[in-house]
């Protein structure tokens, strides 16, 4: 074993039930930069507004989520009219997604349960599952996407470490890290595994298991099935 993955062995967490916080690691929704492989079909402007109403699906159950200590929305980009109260910004730091991750949790304390703004059927039952492993001493929580990603990860403390040697946006992301949690000793508490929406098909498939939602609703404006059943 490395002198790394030793310093990492198994351990207790000494403090549990301490309440977690909760992230949303988001880029602000403007045109020509979110969501652009919506497009096509979508205009640029298009999946703008679908990638808003997906941040703003995803912040409304950060919001409702029991047992927080502080929400943050880890932002590249400047907040707009579409942040509710009660969130604190902070900018993403880092070259690359791996730094930006390690970054948001070098600003926490304590635990913490991060997510991204690509599942806009998340839900707060979904949320408080990882953030009660948490605050029950779980070393970290992960929640795998049907892409190979993963739309959660959750540690009992923050270590950059963590996130080397792990390919980000890879169809095989979700799998080494993983693999890279259970190497340092930190075994995932695993939460159910959701569909993120990257493309159109994606994006019609979740607005039909959440067609509550201020994403779906976005959509259906949009009319685009028939391009997402051709695509």
């Amino acid at each position: 074993m490395t002198p790394a993955l030793r310093a990492h062995a198994p351990r207790c967490s000494p403090r549990p039930k301490i309440r977690p916080d909760l992230l949303v690691i988001a880029k602000a929704p403007v045109a020509g930069r979110s969501k652009t492989r919506l497009c096509p079909p979508c205009s640029p402007a298009q999946a703008a507004d679908l990638a808003q109403a997906a941040l703003r699906d995803t912040l409304q159950a950060v919001a409702a989520a029991p047992g927080v200590n502080r929400r943050v929305l880890v932002l590249d980009g400047a907040p707009g009219a579409w942040l509710p109260r009660g969130f604190e910004v902070v900018a993403q730091r880092g070259d690359g997604l791996a730094q930006r991750l390690a970054h948001a949790f070098a600003a926490c304390r304590g635990p913490a349960l991060l997510v991204g703004m690509d599942t806009p059927q998340l839900s707060p039952a979904l949320l408080a599952a990882g953030l009660q492993a948490l605050r029950g001493g779980a070393a970290s929580v992960l929640g795998l996407a049907a892409d190979g990603g993963y739309w959660a990860i959750g540690l009992q403390r923050p270590d950059p470490v963590v996130f080397d040697g792990v390919p980000m946006s890879a169809a095989r992301t979700g799998a080494v890290q993983r693999a890279r949690l259970h190497a340092l000793g930190l075994a995932p508490v695993m939460l159910p595994v959701l569909r993120d929406v990257d493309r159109i098909a994606d994006a019609v498939a979740v607005a039909a298991v959440a067609p509550e939602t201020r994403f779906a609703r976005a959509l259906a404006r949009l009319d685009l099935a028939a391009e997402a059943r051709a695509a």
